[in-house]
């Protein structure tokens, strides 16, 4: 493209020729993300309780529990129920701050998580929860089913297979009696 001195000489050809320049070397707005591929994080929890519902093992441990505790984690269930998912963490992160080992309290925040969208901190909560906890029944299968569900959201098919296969491995039978 030519220009001649007279063009120059026009302060409004030379501001409308620099405005087209610019906007010719304007990127696009960057798409907003797309939630990944899946079930929506609500459903992923509903298959996580289910999963400890199903399990009908013999072996249910309940350890001794603080009241101030159950009172934190009955208070974030209402805040759950209600949508308000930041405070239900807030008050799991309470409880856990007065047991920090406390396998049920892990499993509860971590399927809060899911709800936040934190797929990282549920998987890393649900394996120290399984670590700490009984390694059989139904919070034995919610841990391992987050751990298939997380995994089936980020597509790693093989990795939530086998947490698929550790849910089972929850379920302790009971002796038949003849």
């Amino acid at each position: 493209m030519t220009m001649s001195y007279r063009s120059l000489r026009h302060p409004f050809l030379l501001a409308a020729l620099a405005g087209v320049l610019l906007a010719a070397c304007a990127q696009p707005a960057p798409e907003a993300p797309k939630p990944p591929p899946g079930k929506s994080n609500v459903a992923m929890v509903d298959e996580i309780r289910a999963a400890g519902e199903r399990d009908k093992s013999v072996i249910n441990v309940h350890p001794l529990s603080d009241p101030g505790i159950t009172a934190l984690q009955d208070a974030a269930r209402q805040d759950e129920r209600n949508g308000q998912y930041q405070a239900a963490a807030a008050k799991l992160d309470m409880a856990l701050k007065r047991n920090p080992d406390a396998p049920d309290v892990l499993q509860d925040r971590a399927e809060v998580a899911i709800y936040m969208g934190d797929f990282q901190l549920a998987e890393k909560l649900a394996h120290q929860s399984w670590t700490l906890g009984s390694k059989q029944g139904p919070l034995c299968a919610r841990n391992w089913q987050t751990i298939a569900e997380i995994r089936l959201q980020a597509n790693d098919q093989q990795g939530a297979a086998s947490a698929s296969k550790w849910v089972g491995e929850c379920r302790e039978p009971g002796m038949q009696r003849l």
